[in-house]
C-alpha cells in the first residue's frame, strides 16, 4: 500500500517536486529503492526511526 499510495502522491506533483513519505512497512525500504531505479524518480533520504520507515522522492 505505501508504495501505490506514493504513486498517486506523485502523480499530482511536477517534476522537481518532493514528496515525503511515512511507512510502517518494513518492506517498504526495498520497494522504494526498486520503484526509484524503475520509473526514473530520485530517492533522496531513507531514515529509519523508531517503527517507521522515511523516504523523500524527487519526481523526474
Amino acid at each position: 500500500m505505501p508504495l501505490l499510495m506514493a504513486k498517486r502522491g506523485l502523480n499530482a506533483l511536477e517534476v522537481g517536486q518532493t514528496l515525503y513519505l511515512i511507512s510502517t512497512d518494513a518492506g517498504s525500504r526495498r520497494d522504494f529503492e526498486v520503484f526509484a531505479k524503475q520509473s526514473g524518480h530520485e530517492l533522496l533520504e531513507v531514515a529509519d526511526a523508531d517503527d517507521e520507515f522515511h523516504f523523500l522522492l524527487r519526481k523526474n
